[in-house]
């Protein structure tokens, strides 16, 4: 049995822990607070502009030609992963790995390792691509802490101007949907090409658009904004999901801490009644010695 001294020492720790467990979720709560705040405030600009594009290709009577949303056999991919910069996030980030890896995995297969290119947003699922030997194209960790939609619009014209030009005939994106702080869902979807049922939400169809000067060129030109406001929307996701993790991580840790401590607090009990019970035994000894 561990001595007095050294589970003292064991119960000050786990406190010391404790609180920073503690100041931790605290700042994680605030931090999804703000996050869900901004999300929230996005969401409908982006449904209404999805609603825009789908209502409009639902009145078309003739079919209009959207060269982002052209379907042809996949000979190069790229992959789009989201993780955090830091860690103490549960297995949020574990989660994506395994996703990323199967993904990476299955492609490879079916199109090959060369085909494959690779863009990260976070620094762990970036250490973790070099540790398996998978070569990332190009990596943004600020996004990863601080959504940017400027920054966003700009990748997202990249793989625009690439699927156009022929460089890669699919873009997936790979991240951690957030539904709840205690729940986080690894998916995977399809960035280009994109759906044309994308934004649909059963609101009425409308058939007296006007448009100018074309509505080939009206679509052509709606479709990229659209694609901008569905990658900041994935990246805010992300953002979102990772401070719910965060902030539940540190939660399970502080409830940890604390049952740690009454269960040391127990054996401290035990012990130090055990040495009392024990000088009681020697002094009742050492007095029946005497009288003898």
């Amino acid at each position: 049995m561990a001595s007095l001294k050294e589970i003292r020492a064991r119960i000050t720790s786990v406190a010391s822990t404790q609180k920073i467990t503690s100041a931790m979720k605290m700042v994680s709560a605030a931090k999804l607070k703000k996050a869900e705040s901004i999300t929230l405030k996005f969401v409908p600009y982006r449904t209404k502009l999805m609603e825009a594009l789908t209502n409009y290709l639902g009145s078309l009577e003739e079919s209009v030609n959207i060269r982002l949303a052209e379907q042809r056999p996949v000979q190069k991919v790229a992959l789009v992963v989201f993780s955090s910069n830091s860690g103490l996030c549960g297995v949020y980030n574990s989660n994506i790995a395994k996703l990323f890896k199967t993904r990476y995995d299955e492609y490879a297969e079916e199109i090959g390792k060369e085909n494959i290119i690779v863009y990260v947003v976070g620094k762990k699922i970036h250490d973790y691509a070099k540790r398996i030997g998978i070569k990332v194209e190009k990596a943004y960790p600020e996004l990863s802490d601080k959504p940017d939609f400027q920054a966003a619009c700009d990748i997202s014209d990249l793989f625009v101007n690439q699927f156009l030009e022929g460089k890669v005939d699919k873009v997936e994106l790979i991240y951690n949907h957030y539904k709840s702080a205690g729940v986080q869902q690894p998916l995977h979807e399809s960035f280009l090409p994109l759906s044309t049922d994308i934004g649909q939400t059963g609101s009425a169809v409308y058939h007296d658009y006007i448009v100018e000067p074309s509505k080939e060129e009206f679509v052509n030109a709606l479709v990229p904004k659209v694609l901008r406001t569905h990658f900041y929307s994935v990246i805010l996701d992300a953002f979102t999901a990772q401070h719910g993790a965060r902030m539940t991580a540190m939660h399970i840790a502080s409830d940890n801490a604390d049952q740690l401590s009454q269960e040391l607090r127990i054996q401290y009990n035990k012990a130090r009644q055990n040495v009392i019970t024990n000088e009681l035994i020697d002094i009742v000894g050492g007095a029946e010695a005497l009288n003898k």
